[in-house]
């Protein structure tokens, strides 16, 4: 099931994502929220008619950085033997079709397509063979990153935590089981240009090695995003540019880069 968070006349609801064609996709409105058990309503808005939201509202994004081994050495980096964690705030998740604000203090913003896994039960010290039952969904991150700040500032909080650079979306597919999304095509965009190709299958540390790693750390919450890395090609953006995410069973995540007013 494909699960958006949507307005409509001012209002914000969840529904499920029904049909096959972009143009024939409607809403089918959730009652109550989706982490626990819910029923669908029955009263369907064609998504046309809606504005989606940021699928999900995290209390946390916990990214975790290198774990591809080709974007480690493109950006001279050695590959980690551990998982490497950093945070994004959850003031920067954005919506798909939502600006990306170009950051006033850089001069070099790169785009990074990432596969999230969406947290769907309070969890804490999950072991391996139990990361199937906390995920509730997986959806498109891109994880916008101030790169010159970056290599400057050593410490990534402002590099990688500025207002809109975590664009979050199009919606949560529930539909992927550990093996399936273990194996995805992930690509990046450009104006229409290729930029990024990889699959989630070429990970240094799989997806169960993610949630067992932070866990034993933190408690996770219901909604809480992890992302899982980005696949070589990472590159910079200009202000006009249109990035598309779009990963192998979820959707396509679009977002346009603004001048920061």
């Amino acid at each position: 099931m494909r699960i958006a968070r949507f307005s409509i006349d001012g209002n914000v609801a969840f529904g499920a994502v029904e049909g096959d064609q972009q143009d024939e996709l409607v809403l089918d409105i959730i009652k109550g929220i989706p982490f626990t058990d819910f029923e669908l309503s029955g009263t369907k808005v064609p998504l046309s008619k809606v504005r989606l939201l940021p699928p999900v509202l995290p209390n946390k994004v916990v990214a975790f950085g290198r774990n591809y081994a080709e974007h480690a050495r493109e950006m001279g980096n050695e590959v980690p033997e551990e998982p490497f964690a950093f945070f994004k705030p959850a003031t920067s998740v954005i919506g798909p079709g939502d600006e990306i604000q170009y950051p006033s203090f850089s001069r070099e913003v790169h785009h990074e397509a990432e596969l999230a896994v969406v947290i769907g039960r309070l969890c804490r010290e999950v072991p391996r063979e139990r990361v199937k039952d906390v995920i509730f969904g997986y959806t498109c991150a891109n994880d916008i990153t101030a790169r010159d700040v970056q290599k400057r500032e050593k410490q990534w909080a402002r590099a990688k935590g500025f207002d809109t650079s975590c664009p979050l979306g199009p919606w949560v597919e529930t539909g992927l089981d550990l093996a399936a999304a273990s194996d995805l095509t992930v690509q990046l965009t450009v104006n229409g240009a290729q930029r990024q190709l990889g699959r989630t299958s070429e990970m240094i540390h799989s997806i169960e090695d993610l949630v067992v790693n932070i866990s034993e750390a933190m408690t996770l919450l219901p909604g809480d995003v992890i992302l899982t890395g980005t696949p070589a090609g990472v590159g910079p953006l200009n202000v006009g540019d249109e990035v598309a995410v779009t990963i192998e069973g979820i959707g396509t995540l679009t977002n346009k880069v603004v001048k920061r007013g």
